[in-house]
């Protein structure tokens, strides 16, 4: 039995009530053999696997808020700091019902690897809560915030762990931790990306992931001889990443049919009307039952869909595990070219391995998603040099930063004779700048 076999069955029989991060290790376990087998014998002496799956610490706390009746409420807050070989803990704080331990290692474990992928000096951690800001008021999410934050900030800080935002935690949110981490650690400095621009945000972070995005699949596809001008795209999801991956693609001469939220996806033969989509969820924080209203032919369907629609591209940009087998084999049965996920690992491990079966490109989120985390380690930058940076200036960077990591991921996958296979590239690529850090580093 090989490392990478002994190293995994360990992990699944210590772990094995930690799906979701069984999923993401077993994941890049499978790609990464071909670099491991290559160099076994040094990898296993020095126990790497074994180092890289286990975090640098869990972090567990109880979260107490009062709500609008007086009634105390209790949550449970997570911050898991997983690697800092090569910079500070970054990540984001994930609020929503869903969250648990093995939730929160899963994305902390990805995000390793796709922090490596930009290039930039950012280690891997991931945090949260289970706590659901839908249908709270604002005083009620303040409260949380402030409680959430009164535990954490003895943990992080601008050279030690940055957090982000993600599902839950939008501007709103993170306005209210950094007022309430000002306020106890007495520090105004970049301890939280995502800010809002007149305290320390930056342009363009907004978009970033939706936009880096489309540059990936834009490089892929001019890669591979096409482009997106022309093409149906479908797009799940509804938030920062699906409205400004909507967006860009339009820009680049795409057609989004698509979208969806928790209760239901539309679909626009026409196109879909972004400002409307807009005004439904960043201004109304509505559900897309309306859109309907803004658009009598658009089509509302409850429950999931958005993969039973004829594409050519499809960008997965909800949530963990959303484009199962099933709907793999509707995609490939309609002809799609390309699946590139906007979200954290929304396909399924059976999947992602039909797609790339049947000639599918697919890029994975730990390459594909990166946007975000590049453009929140650019405003780490501008925070440290107490600048700002226009609109055009962090674009063009987030755009050098997408085209390069198809770059290495295409390369890397070439390297290790899997020439196309993107989820093997990335987690090479990702893995290999990590490991080289930690050899550097010695044993800690």
């Amino acid at each position: 039995m090989g490392y990478t076999e002994k190293t995994l069955d360990a992990i699944r029989a210590k772990y094995a009530h930690q799906p979701e991060f069984l999923q993401a290790v077993t994941e890049v376990f499978e790609s990464l053999e071909p670099v491991i087998t290559k160099n076994e014998k040094l990898y296993e002496s020095e126990a790497i696997l074994e180092r890289i799956t286990e975090p640098d610490r869990q972090i567990i706390f109880r979260v107490p808020w009062v709500d609008d009746s007086g009634k105390i409420r209790v949550n449970t807050g997570y911050r898991v700091q997983f690697n800092n070989s090569i910079g500070p803990y970054k990540g984001g704080l994930r609020l929503h019902p869903s969250v648990n331990l093995s939730v929160i290692k899963f994305l902390g474990f990805e995000q390793v690897f796709k922090n490596s992928l930009t290039g930039l000096p950012i280690g891997g951690g991931k945090g949260g809560s289970d706590f659901d800001p839908k249908g709270k008021s604002d005083r009620e999410v303040m409260a949380f915030c402030q409680s959430f934050m009164t535990e954490l900030c003895k943990y992080i800080g601008a050279d030690t762990d940055v957090p982000a935002g993600d599902i839950g935690t939008g501007a709103r949110e993170i306005g209210y931790m950094f007022g309430q981490y000002k306020r106890i650690r007495g520090l105004y400095e970049g301890v939280l990306t995502g800010k809002g621009l007149s305290y320390g945000g930056s342009l363009a972070r907004t978009e970033a992931t939706g936009y880096g995005l489309l540059y990936i699949v834009d490089a892929l596809l001019k890669d591979h001889g096409t482009s997106l001008d022309g093409k149906t795209v479908v797009i799940s999801g509804a938030g920062n990443v699906a409205i400004y991956a909507a967006e860009k693609a339009t820009a680049l001469g795409g057609k989004v049919v698509t979208m969806s939220d928790s209760t239901g996806w539309i679909y626009d033969k026409d196109g879909i009307d972004l400002a409307a989509v807009k005004e439904i969820k960043e201004v109304r924080r509505a559900r897309l039952t309306e859109y309907k209203n803004y658009r009598p032919n658009s089509e509302y369907h409850e429950g999931r869909g958005v993969w039973g629609v004829k594409c050519d591209v499809a960008l997965p940009c909800a949530t963990q595990n959303e484009l199962l087998i099933d709907d793999a084999k509707e995609l490939v049965k309609n002809g799609a070219i390309a699946v590139c996920e906007g979200a954290n690992m929304p396909t399924t491990i059976e999947a992602t391995k039909y797609l790339q079966e049947n000639g599918v490109l697919f890029i994975p989120g730990k390459a594909a998603n990166a946007g975000g985390v590049a453009t929140s380690a650019l405003e780490m930058s501008q925070n440290s040099e107490r600048l700002s940076w226009t609109f055009e200036e962090v674009d063009s960077k987030l755009h050098g930063i997408m085209t390069n990591i198809y770059a290495n991921i295409a390369g890397a996958s070439e390297e290790f004779g899997m020439k196309g296979n993107y989820v093997a590239g990335a987690n090479i690529a990702g893995f290999k700048k990590v490991v080289d850090a930690m050899l550097a580093h010695g044993a800690c």
